[in-house]
């Protein structure tokens, strides 16, 4: 209930912000509510039927991320990079970009912990949120929206390798924390979506086309992939009991949804990157913290409860953030 009442008061206020700045926004407003009413509100409309329905069908979040996890997620990153056309220096410089963005969101991270005072608990909290973004079930439902099929395939390897570094910094701060081992921390490379990523890289490197059969079945379950995580999230958010808002929740949610796309927009022409790849680019960085974020805080009892508001406080909020993003970056 608290989640509907924030949601409708962020909706409000973004109409009402439109309006009270309709004579100085002039031609701008159709636009930014089209990206809206078009590209964000699809993909909001679908977590709040997975907030409503979880409850009353009795769906567990835990069942349906699994499935995602484990069956959609690679099946989607096998067809993408399978049988796409990729350039490998492109590809390679992405992933250089996604590296230097996951290195700076984390010390902005640690930088506001340690501005602030902040506990270590605390500041680990600031950087797992800064860094995990909610890059499978928004990011590439809101890119492909706004730029079409052709800008699956720069989503899906931002996508990917913004996944692999956040697991490597969210468990390997989790540890550092609890003064545990960084054995945990290899357990990334044995994520789903990481494992299909190599037979799909090798049909690249040896430019041997993936066998229909295969296009055909991966395909299928990639389809299912987005609208299933996207209901998936909202069963998800219908989970959150305790809800604390707070300064350090508001911190969070600005370093999660602010410094990451700022930061992106520098990175990008350090990579040369342009056009399709530096939107996509600078769009993923941008997007709420990641339900799998507060998996991770649970599992190391590294303040759960933090974790899972500020989660469900940044996706509500970035209805506004994305709204205008996806109105100013162009492809």
């Amino acid at each position: 209930m608290h989640s509907i009442i924030i949601f409708s008061g962020v909706l409000l206020g973004f109409f009402a912000g439109v309006l009270g700045g309709s004579l100085s926004l002039g031609q701008e407003i159709p636009a930014l509510f089209g990206v809206f009413l078009d590209v964000v509100t699809p993909v909001f409309l679908l977590v709040l039927i997975g907030y409503f329905i979880g409850p009353r069908l009795q769906l567990e979040a835990r069942t349906l991320s699994r499935i995602s996890y484990f069956v959609f997620v690679p099946a989607f990153a096998f067809n993408i990079i399978g049988t796409a056309q990729v350039d490998l220096s492109l590809m390679l410089r992405m992933v250089g970009a996604t590296i230097g963005l996951q290195l700076g969101v984390a010390l902005l991270g640690w930088l506001g912990g340690k501005v602030l005072r902040r506990s270590p608990e605390q500041t680990a909290a600031f950087i797992m949120i800064a860094v995990f973004g909610n890059v499978g079930n928004f990011g590439l439902s809101l890119i492909e929206f706004r730029f079409g099929p052709e800008s699956r395939l720069p989503a899906t390897v931002f996508f990917l390798a913004i996944m692999m570094s956040s697991f490597i910094i969210c468990v390997g701060v989790a540890n550092w924390t609890r003064s545990g081992g960084l054995s945990a921390t290899l357990e990334v490379f044995k994520t789903p979506a990481l494992v299909a990523l190599v037979p799909a890289l090798l049909f690249q490197v040896l430019d041997v086309p993936v066998p229909l059969f295969a296009q055909r079945m991966t395909g299928l379950l990639a389809q299912a992939m987005v609208p299933v995580m996207l209901v998936t999230l909202g069963v998800q958010l219908s989970e959150v009991r305790q809800i604390e808002i707070d300064f350090n929740v508001w911190v969070a949610t600005g370093l999660r949804l602010l410094g990451g796309p700022l930061i992106a927009f520098l990175l990008m022409p350090l990579f040369g990157l342009e056009g399709l790849e530096s939107a996509s680019g600078i769009l993923q960085a941008a997007m709420p913290a990641a339900v799998l974020v507060s998996i991770i805080a649970l599992e190391y009892n590294l303040m759960p409860s933090f974790v899972t508001t500020t989660v469900l406080v940044s996706t509500l909020m970035s209805v506004i953030t994305l709204t205008v993003l996806l109105s100013v970056v162009q492809a």
